[in-house]
Protein backbone atom coordinates (compact mmCIF):
# COMPACT_ATOMS: atom_id res chain seq x y z
CA UNK A 1 0.00 0.00 0.00
CA UNK A 2 3.04 2.26 0.91
CA UNK A 3 4.61 1.45 -2.59
CA UNK A 4 1.62 2.22 -4.34
CA UNK A 5 1.20 5.74 -2.51
CA UNK A 6 4.33 6.75 -3.04
CA UNK A 7 4.45 5.67 -6.85
CA UNK A 8 1.38 7.80 -7.56
CA UNK A 9 3.29 10.79 -5.56
CA UNK A 10 5.76 9.90 -8.02
CA UNK A 11 3.58 10.29 -11.00
CA UNK A 12 1.82 13.32 -9.71
CA UNK A 13 5.35 15.33 -9.48
CA UNK A 14 6.52 14.15 -12.81
CA UNK A 15 2.77 15.59 -14.30
CA UNK A 16 3.78 18.26 -12.35
CA UNK A 17 7.15 18.74 -14.17
CA UNK A 18 6.29 17.72 -17.48
CA UNK A 19 4.05 19.91 -17.53
CA UNK A 20 6.15 22.93 -16.71
CA UNK A 21 8.85 22.14 -19.73
CA UNK A 22 5.76 22.17 -22.09
CA UNK A 23 4.75 25.49 -20.87
CA UNK A 24 8.59 26.33 -21.13
CA UNK A 25 8.63 25.00 -24.54
CA UNK A 26 6.04 26.74 -25.78
CA UNK A 27 7.50 30.07 -24.23
CA UNK A 28 10.52 29.38 -26.01
CA UNK A 29 9.23 28.63 -29.31
CA UNK A 30 6.67 32.15 -28.81
CA UNK A 31 9.94 34.33 -28.18
CA UNK A 32 11.78 32.39 -31.20
CA UNK A 33 9.19 32.70 -33.63
CA UNK A 34 6.82 35.91 -32.52
CA UNK A 35 9.24 37.80 -30.17
CA UNK A 36 12.37 37.36 -31.86
CA UNK A 37 12.84 40.37 -34.16
CA UNK A 38 11.67 43.20 -31.70
CA UNK A 39 14.00 41.06 -28.67
CA UNK A 40 17.10 41.26 -31.29
CA UNK A 41 16.64 45.04 -31.94
CA UNK A 42 15.86 45.99 -28.32
CA UNK A 43 18.83 48.14 -27.10
CA UNK A 44 18.33 46.42 -23.53
CA UNK A 45 19.70 43.53 -25.13
CA UNK A 46 23.46 43.36 -23.51
CA UNK A 47 24.43 40.18 -25.81
CA UNK A 48 24.09 42.20 -29.34
CA UNK A 49 25.42 45.54 -27.39
CA UNK A 50 28.50 43.13 -26.33
CA UNK A 51 28.39 42.01 -30.15
CA UNK A 52 27.96 45.03 -31.95
CA UNK A 53 31.03 46.67 -30.08
CA UNK A 54 33.23 44.94 -31.81
CA UNK A 55 32.15 45.46 -35.33
CA UNK A 56 33.48 48.27 -37.61
CA UNK A 57 29.94 49.94 -38.61
CA UNK A 58 29.10 50.18 -42.48
CA UNK A 59 29.04 53.41 -43.93
CA UNK A 60 25.95 55.21 -45.66
CA UNK A 61 26.72 56.89 -49.34
CA UNK A 62 23.87 58.82 -51.12
CA UNK A 63 22.77 57.73 -54.84
CA UNK A 64 26.11 58.24 -56.57
CA UNK A 65 27.94 56.52 -53.85
CA UNK A 66 29.61 59.48 -51.99
CA UNK A 67 29.94 58.96 -48.45
CA UNK A 68 27.29 60.64 -45.78
CA UNK A 69 29.11 58.44 -42.95
CA UNK A 70 31.35 56.41 -42.10
CA UNK A 71 33.66 55.27 -39.25
CA UNK A 72 36.40 56.79 -38.35
CA UNK A 73 40.03 54.58 -36.80
CA UNK A 74 39.10 55.15 -33.02
CA UNK A 75 35.51 53.37 -33.93
CA UNK A 76 33.37 57.09 -33.41
CA UNK A 77 31.46 58.23 -36.69
CA UNK A 78 32.15 60.75 -39.42
CA UNK A 79 29.61 63.04 -41.43
CA UNK A 80 30.97 65.11 -44.23
CA UNK A 81 28.30 67.07 -44.91
CA UNK A 82 27.35 67.53 -41.25
CA UNK A 83 24.42 69.45 -40.61
CA UNK A 84 23.01 69.77 -43.92
CA UNK A 85 22.59 66.30 -43.95
CA UNK A 86 21.62 65.07 -40.22
CA UNK A 87 17.88 65.03 -41.54
CA UNK A 88 18.71 61.93 -43.70
CA UNK A 89 21.78 60.31 -41.97
CA UNK A 90 20.61 61.31 -37.87
CA UNK A 91 23.45 60.15 -35.36
CA UNK A 92 24.62 57.11 -33.70
CA UNK A 93 26.54 58.18 -30.15
CA UNK A 94 27.60 55.10 -27.41
CA UNK A 95 25.59 57.32 -24.64
CA UNK A 96 22.69 58.82 -27.21
CA UNK A 97 21.57 55.73 -29.10
CA UNK A 98 21.09 56.01 -32.89
CA UNK A 99 18.31 58.42 -35.23
CA UNK A 100 17.64 58.86 -38.41
CA UNK A 101 18.91 56.26 -41.37
CA UNK A 102 21.52 55.15 -38.51
CA UNK A 103 18.52 53.83 -36.25
CA UNK A 104 16.10 52.36 -39.00
CA UNK A 105 19.45 50.68 -40.89
CA UNK A 106 21.12 50.05 -37.59
CA UNK A 107 20.89 46.14 -38.52
CA UNK A 108 22.30 46.47 -41.70
CA UNK A 109 24.94 48.54 -40.90
CA UNK A 110 26.50 45.98 -38.47
CA UNK A 111 26.11 43.13 -40.77
CA UNK A 112 23.21 41.95 -38.30
CA UNK A 113 20.81 40.00 -40.35
CA UNK A 114 17.33 39.18 -38.79
CA UNK A 115 18.51 35.08 -39.32
CA UNK A 116 21.37 35.32 -37.86
CA UNK A 117 20.10 37.61 -34.44
CA UNK A 118 17.70 34.89 -33.74
CA UNK A 119 20.19 32.12 -33.45
CA UNK A 120 21.94 33.73 -30.40
CA UNK A 121 25.21 33.07 -29.22
CA UNK A 122 25.99 31.06 -31.93
CA UNK A 123 25.25 33.67 -34.59
CA UNK A 124 28.71 35.47 -33.47
CA UNK A 125 30.53 32.67 -35.47
CA UNK A 126 28.90 33.82 -38.47
CA UNK A 127 29.37 37.40 -37.69
CA UNK A 128 32.01 39.88 -40.29
CA UNK A 129 33.77 42.34 -38.09
CA UNK A 130 32.97 44.66 -41.24
CA UNK A 131 29.39 46.01 -41.19
CA UNK A 132 27.44 46.45 -44.86
CA UNK A 133 27.02 49.70 -46.40
CA UNK A 134 23.95 51.31 -47.02
CA UNK A 135 23.52 53.04 -50.11
CA UNK A 136 20.22 55.60 -49.91
CA UNK A 137 18.42 57.30 -52.63
CA UNK A 138 19.41 60.84 -51.69
CA UNK A 139 21.07 63.28 -54.01
CA UNK A 140 23.84 64.93 -52.56
CA UNK A 141 24.08 68.34 -54.26
CA UNK A 142 20.22 68.37 -53.90
CA UNK A 143 20.22 68.24 -50.58
CA UNK A 144 23.12 70.38 -50.15
CA UNK A 145 20.90 72.84 -52.60
CA UNK A 146 17.58 72.58 -50.44
CA UNK A 147 19.88 73.22 -46.77
CA UNK A 148 21.41 76.44 -48.56
CA UNK A 149 18.65 77.25 -50.01
CA UNK A 150 16.71 77.62 -46.24
CA UNK A 151 19.76 79.86 -45.14
CA UNK A 152 19.54 78.70 -41.61
CA UNK A 153 15.93 79.45 -41.38
CA UNK A 154 13.23 77.57 -40.08
CA UNK A 155 11.49 75.03 -42.64
CA UNK A 156 11.52 71.86 -44.53
CA UNK A 157 12.05 70.49 -47.98
CA UNK A 158 11.42 67.57 -49.22
CA UNK A 159 11.91 65.78 -52.96
CA UNK A 160 10.87 62.90 -54.37
CA UNK A 161 11.13 61.21 -57.60
CA UNK A 162 7.45 60.91 -58.64
CA UNK A 163 7.62 57.48 -60.58
CA UNK A 164 9.82 55.74 -57.62
CA UNK A 165 8.92 57.24 -54.46
CA UNK A 166 12.68 57.60 -54.16
CA UNK A 167 13.73 60.69 -51.72
CA UNK A 168 16.10 62.63 -53.46
CA UNK A 169 16.13 65.31 -50.70
CA UNK A 170 15.17 65.90 -46.96
CA UNK A 171 16.09 68.96 -45.25
CA UNK A 172 15.21 69.95 -41.93
CA UNK A 173 16.32 73.48 -40.53
CA UNK A 174 17.55 74.23 -38.09
CA UNK A 175 19.69 71.45 -38.16
CA UNK A 176 22.73 70.05 -35.89
CA UNK A 177 26.15 68.95 -36.45
CA UNK A 178 26.33 65.40 -35.93
CA UNK A 179 29.73 64.94 -36.09
CA UNK A 180 30.11 66.68 -31.89
CA UNK A 181 26.34 65.24 -31.23
CA UNK A 182 27.43 63.83 -28.07
CA UNK A 183 28.95 67.26 -26.52
CA UNK A 184 26.05 69.54 -27.60
CA UNK A 185 23.38 66.89 -26.60
CA UNK A 186 21.87 68.18 -23.03
CA UNK A 187 21.53 71.61 -25.26
CA UNK A 188 19.93 70.18 -28.49
CA UNK A 189 17.42 67.84 -26.23
CA UNK A 190 16.20 70.86 -24.41
CA UNK A 191 14.81 72.69 -27.60
CA UNK A 192 11.24 70.78 -27.80
CA UNK A 193 10.68 72.09 -31.33
CA UNK A 194 14.64 73.23 -32.39
CA UNK A 195 17.13 71.18 -34.49
CA UNK A 196 16.53 67.53 -33.08
CA UNK A 197 13.23 67.74 -34.55
CA UNK A 198 12.74 66.28 -38.35
CA UNK A 199 10.50 68.91 -39.66
CA UNK A 200 10.25 67.17 -42.78
CA UNK A 201 8.37 64.56 -41.77
CA UNK A 202 7.90 65.81 -37.74
CA UNK A 203 6.50 68.99 -38.40
CA UNK A 204 3.06 70.07 -38.49
CA UNK A 205 1.60 72.91 -40.79
CA UNK A 206 -1.27 74.53 -42.02
CA UNK A 207 -0.94 74.02 -45.34
CA UNK A 208 -2.91 76.98 -46.73
CA UNK A 209 -3.14 77.52 -50.62
CA UNK A 210 -0.93 74.17 -51.23
CA UNK A 211 -4.26 72.11 -50.21
CA UNK A 212 -6.57 74.16 -53.39
CA UNK A 213 -5.37 71.54 -56.11
CA UNK A 214 -7.00 68.99 -54.16
CA UNK A 215 -9.92 70.35 -53.18
CA UNK A 216 -10.41 71.56 -56.53
CA UNK A 217 -9.78 67.95 -57.52
CA UNK A 218 -12.92 66.84 -55.08
CA UNK A 219 -15.03 69.88 -56.68
CA UNK A 220 -14.99 68.65 -59.95
CA UNK A 221 -14.87 64.80 -59.00
CA UNK A 222 -18.06 65.28 -56.46
CA UNK A 223 -19.84 67.62 -59.52
CA UNK A 224 -19.59 70.51 -56.97
CA UNK A 225 -18.35 72.79 -60.03
CA UNK A 226 -17.28 72.62 -63.67
CA UNK A 227 -14.39 74.10 -65.44
CA UNK A 228 -16.89 76.59 -67.38
CA UNK A 229 -18.94 78.08 -64.02
CA UNK A 230 -17.10 81.64 -63.17
CA UNK A 231 -16.89 82.85 -59.78
CA UNK A 232 -17.30 86.58 -58.68
CA UNK A 233 -14.64 87.30 -56.53
CA UNK A 234 -14.70 90.64 -54.56
CA UNK A 235 -12.13 90.13 -52.50
CA UNK A 236 -14.49 88.88 -49.28
CA UNK A 237 -16.73 85.90 -48.83
CA UNK A 238 -19.84 85.46 -46.09
CA UNK A 239 -19.52 82.07 -44.77
CA UNK A 240 -22.36 82.72 -42.12
CA UNK A 241 -22.26 83.01 -38.55
CA UNK A 242 -20.69 86.65 -39.17
CA UNK A 243 -17.35 85.27 -40.11
CA UNK A 244 -15.53 85.89 -43.76
CA UNK A 245 -12.82 85.18 -45.61
CA UNK A 246 -11.02 87.37 -47.04
CA UNK A 247 -8.16 87.34 -50.10
CA UNK A 248 -4.83 87.76 -49.35
CA UNK A 249 -3.28 91.55 -49.51
CA UNK A 250 -7.02 92.49 -50.23
CA UNK A 251 -6.99 91.65 -53.20
CA UNK A 252 -10.15 91.43 -55.97
CA UNK A 253 -9.69 88.70 -58.72
CA UNK A 254 -12.94 89.66 -60.46
CA UNK A 255 -14.84 86.84 -62.78
CA UNK A 256 -12.57 83.92 -62.37
CA UNK A 257 -13.33 79.85 -63.49
CA UNK A 258 -11.57 77.45 -61.56
CA UNK A 259 -8.34 77.03 -63.75
CA UNK A 260 -7.44 81.05 -63.07
CA UNK A 261 -8.85 80.64 -59.64
CA UNK A 262 -6.29 77.95 -58.91
CA UNK A 263 -3.28 80.25 -61.04
CA UNK A 264 -4.71 83.22 -58.76
CA UNK A 265 -5.04 80.98 -55.42
CA UNK A 266 -8.28 82.68 -54.86
CA UNK A 267 -9.98 82.14 -51.31
CA UNK A 268 -13.56 82.98 -52.44
CA UNK A 269 -13.45 80.08 -54.94
CA UNK A 270 -12.00 77.84 -52.25
CA UNK A 271 -14.28 78.78 -49.75
CA UNK A 272 -17.23 78.17 -51.97
CA UNK A 273 -16.62 74.81 -52.97
CA UNK A 274 -15.55 73.96 -49.63
CA UNK A 275 -19.10 75.34 -48.15
CA UNK A 276 -20.88 72.95 -51.09
CA UNK A 277 -19.02 70.05 -50.74
CA UNK A 278 -19.30 69.92 -46.87
CA UNK A 279 -18.03 67.29 -44.08
CA UNK A 280 -18.39 63.85 -45.42
CA UNK A 281 -17.15 64.88 -49.35
CA UNK A 282 -13.95 67.14 -47.64
CA UNK A 283 -13.30 64.03 -45.65
CA UNK A 284 -13.12 61.23 -48.66
CA UNK A 285 -10.87 63.64 -50.38
CA UNK A 286 -8.33 63.85 -47.85
CA UNK A 287 -8.48 60.08 -47.04
CA UNK A 288 -8.34 59.29 -51.17
CA UNK A 289 -4.95 60.95 -50.58
CA UNK A 290 -4.18 59.77 -47.78
CA UNK A 291 -4.03 62.49 -45.06
CA UNK A 292 -5.68 59.84 -42.43
CA UNK A 293 -3.06 57.58 -42.47
CA UNK A 294 0.92 56.92 -42.06
CA UNK A 295 3.51 55.79 -44.38
CA UNK A 296 5.22 53.15 -43.22
CA UNK A 297 9.07 51.38 -44.07
CA UNK A 298 11.95 53.66 -43.50
CA UNK A 299 9.80 56.85 -43.33
CA UNK A 300 8.61 57.65 -40.24
CA UNK A 301 5.98 60.38 -40.64
CA UNK A 302 3.57 62.04 -37.94
CA UNK A 303 -0.18 61.61 -39.39
CA UNK A 304 -1.76 64.79 -40.10
CA UNK A 305 -3.96 66.74 -38.24
CA UNK A 306 -8.12 66.35 -39.52
CA UNK A 307 -10.67 68.82 -38.95
CA UNK A 308 -13.36 67.05 -37.29
CA UNK A 309 -15.53 65.99 -39.94
CA UNK A 310 -18.97 65.59 -39.16
CA UNK A 311 -19.08 68.79 -36.41
CA UNK A 312 -17.66 71.55 -39.02
CA UNK A 313 -20.02 74.58 -39.97
CA UNK A 314 -19.77 76.20 -43.11
CA UNK A 315 -17.20 78.52 -41.78
CA UNK A 316 -14.67 75.61 -40.89
CA UNK A 317 -15.19 73.64 -44.13
CA UNK A 318 -14.72 76.99 -46.22
CA UNK A 319 -11.70 77.88 -44.07
CA UNK A 320 -10.13 73.75 -44.66
CA UNK A 321 -10.74 74.41 -48.31
CA UNK A 322 -8.17 77.24 -48.42
CA UNK A 323 -5.84 75.44 -46.27
CA UNK A 324 -6.58 76.82 -42.78
CA UNK A 325 -8.82 75.68 -40.05
CA UNK A 326 -7.89 72.82 -37.81
CA UNK A 327 -5.46 71.21 -40.38
CA UNK A 328 -2.13 70.33 -40.14
CA UNK A 329 0.27 68.67 -42.23
CA UNK A 330 3.90 67.53 -42.90
CA UNK A 331 6.18 68.35 -45.60
CA UNK A 332 6.42 64.81 -46.87
CA UNK A 333 2.68 64.48 -47.22
CA UNK A 334 2.71 67.90 -49.35
CA UNK A 335 5.26 66.70 -51.74
CA UNK A 336 3.09 62.91 -51.57
CA UNK A 337 0.08 65.33 -53.60
CA UNK A 338 2.46 66.85 -55.93
CA UNK A 339 3.09 63.41 -57.15
CA UNK A 340 -0.64 62.02 -57.42
CA UNK A 341 -0.47 65.12 -60.47
CA UNK A 342 2.68 64.26 -61.55
CA UNK A 343 2.56 60.65 -61.77
CA UNK A 344 -1.16 60.25 -63.10
CA UNK A 345 -2.77 59.62 -60.28
CA UNK A 346 -0.57 57.03 -58.69
CA UNK A 347 1.13 57.76 -55.37
CA UNK A 348 4.55 55.77 -55.19
CA UNK A 349 5.88 55.04 -51.21
CA UNK A 350 8.62 56.95 -50.27
CA UNK A 351 12.01 55.27 -49.38
CA UNK A 352 15.08 56.19 -48.49
CA UNK A 353 16.99 53.10 -48.65
CA UNK A 354 18.23 52.06 -51.93
CA UNK A 355 20.68 48.85 -51.64
CA UNK A 356 22.10 47.24 -48.78
CA UNK A 357 26.12 46.55 -49.96
CA UNK A 358 28.17 43.85 -48.56
CA UNK A 359 32.32 44.57 -47.45
CA UNK A 360 32.89 42.28 -50.61
CA UNK A 361 30.24 44.27 -52.60
CA UNK A 362 27.54 42.11 -52.95
CA UNK A 363 24.15 43.90 -53.16
CA UNK A 364 22.18 41.53 -50.69
CA UNK A 365 18.93 44.11 -50.33
CA UNK A 366 17.49 46.19 -53.01
CA UNK A 367 13.96 48.01 -52.69
CA UNK A 368 11.72 47.61 -55.13
CA UNK A 369 9.46 50.93 -55.60
CA UNK A 370 5.63 50.24 -54.32
CA UNK A 371 2.46 52.20 -55.25
CA UNK A 372 1.22 53.11 -51.65
CA UNK A 373 -2.11 54.31 -53.01
CA UNK A 374 -4.38 55.67 -56.05
CA UNK A 375 -5.47 58.86 -55.24
CA UNK A 376 -7.63 60.27 -58.54
CA UNK A 377 -7.55 59.39 -61.96
CA UNK A 378 -5.24 59.89 -64.58
CA UNK A 379 -7.72 62.67 -66.54
CA UNK A 380 -7.98 64.17 -63.07
CA UNK A 381 -4.63 64.45 -62.44
CA UNK A 382 -3.71 65.29 -65.61
CA UNK A 383 -5.98 68.79 -65.22
CA UNK A 384 -4.48 69.44 -62.47
CA UNK A 385 -1.19 69.35 -63.60
CA UNK A 386 -1.83 71.58 -66.21
CA UNK A 387 -3.89 74.29 -63.91
CA UNK A 388 -0.39 73.71 -61.51
CA UNK A 389 1.58 74.81 -64.80
CA UNK A 390 -0.19 78.20 -65.21
CA UNK A 391 0.55 79.31 -61.29
CA UNK A 392 4.39 78.95 -62.74
CA UNK A 393 3.93 80.05 -65.97
CA UNK A 394 1.49 83.07 -65.42
CA UNK A 395 0.07 82.86 -61.96
CA UNK A 396 2.14 82.96 -58.32
CA UNK A 397 4.81 80.68 -58.69
CA UNK A 398 6.72 82.49 -61.34
CA UNK A 399 10.20 82.25 -59.03
CA UNK A 400 10.06 78.58 -59.78
CA UNK A 401 10.42 79.13 -63.13
CA UNK A 402 14.04 77.35 -64.87
CA UNK A 403 14.91 78.02 -68.85
CA UNK A 404 13.98 74.66 -70.32
CA UNK A 405 12.05 72.81 -67.96
CA UNK A 406 8.50 72.10 -67.48
CA UNK A 407 7.38 73.00 -64.00
CA UNK A 408 4.27 72.93 -61.68
CA UNK A 409 3.39 74.37 -58.53
CA UNK A 410 1.52 75.89 -56.09
CA UNK A 411 2.06 78.47 -53.69
CA UNK A 412 0.89 78.80 -49.87
CA UNK A 413 1.03 81.73 -47.36
CA UNK A 414 -0.25 79.58 -44.55
CA UNK A 415 -1.91 82.03 -41.25
CA UNK A 416 -0.01 81.06 -38.03
CA UNK A 417 -1.55 82.43 -34.85
CA UNK A 418 2.03 82.60 -33.41
CA UNK A 419 3.30 84.78 -35.95
CA UNK A 420 4.17 85.64 -39.37
CA UNK A 421 2.68 83.55 -41.93
CA UNK A 422 4.27 80.14 -43.35
CA UNK A 423 5.75 80.15 -46.75
CA UNK A 424 4.93 77.09 -48.71
CA UNK A 425 5.46 75.60 -52.28
CA UNK A 426 4.49 72.34 -53.80
CA UNK A 427 4.80 71.09 -57.47
CA UNK A 428 7.20 68.97 -59.44
CA UNK A 429 9.81 69.02 -62.69
CA UNK A 430 9.82 67.51 -65.81
CA UNK A 431 13.72 66.70 -66.05
CA UNK A 432 15.25 65.22 -69.16
CA UNK A 433 15.15 61.67 -67.49
CA UNK A 434 12.44 61.62 -64.50
CA UNK A 435 9.60 63.85 -63.14
CA UNK A 436 10.79 64.97 -59.80
CA UNK A 437 8.01 66.94 -57.24
CA UNK A 438 8.84 68.93 -54.04
CA UNK A 439 7.46 70.49 -51.14
CA UNK A 440 8.56 73.48 -49.64
CA UNK A 441 7.69 75.28 -45.93
CA UNK A 442 9.52 78.39 -44.84
CA UNK A 443 7.91 79.23 -41.58
CA UNK A 444 7.07 82.74 -40.88
CA UNK A 445 8.48 83.14 -44.39
CA UNK A 446 5.62 85.41 -44.97
CA UNK A 447 4.74 84.80 -49.61
CA UNK A 448 5.09 81.21 -50.66
CA UNK A 449 5.64 82.73 -54.16
CA UNK A 450 8.28 85.09 -52.87
CA UNK A 451 9.90 82.80 -49.93
CA UNK A 452 9.17 79.07 -51.28
CA UNK A 453 9.23 78.97 -54.94
CA UNK A 454 13.28 80.32 -55.45
CA UNK A 455 14.72 77.22 -53.28
CA UNK A 456 11.98 74.83 -55.16
CA UNK A 457 13.92 76.79 -58.42
CA UNK A 458 17.55 75.92 -56.57
CA UNK A 459 16.91 72.24 -56.01
CA UNK A 460 15.33 72.02 -59.86
CA UNK A 461 18.84 73.65 -61.05
CA UNK A 462 20.80 71.28 -58.83
CA UNK A 463 19.05 67.95 -60.57
CA UNK A 464 18.80 69.22 -64.09
CA UNK A 465 21.96 67.14 -64.90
Amino acid sequence: MADWRMKRQILRTASFLLMLVGLLTVYIVYLSAWEADDLAANPLNMRSAAARADIRRGSILDARGRVLAQTRQDGSRSYPMGAAMAAVTGYNGEKIGSAGVEGHANRELLGLSENLSRIGPISQLFQSDQGNDVKLTIEADAQQAAYDGLDGRRGAVVVLDAATGAVLAMVSSPSYDPNDIESNWKLLSKQADGALLNRAVQGLYPPGSTIKPMIADAALTNAATDERETFDCTGSLDVGGGQTIRESHGEVHGSVDLRKALTESCNVTFGTLGMRLGDEKLKKAFERFGFDREIGGDIVMTRSHLPSFGTLGSGDQAQTAIGQSSLLVTPMHMALLAAAYANGGIIMKPYLVQQVITPGGTVIHETVPQKWLTATTPEMAARLDSYMEDVVTKGTGKAAQVSGIRVTGKTGTAENAAGKDHAWFIGSAELRNRRIVFAVIVENGGGGGTQAAPIARKVILSLQN
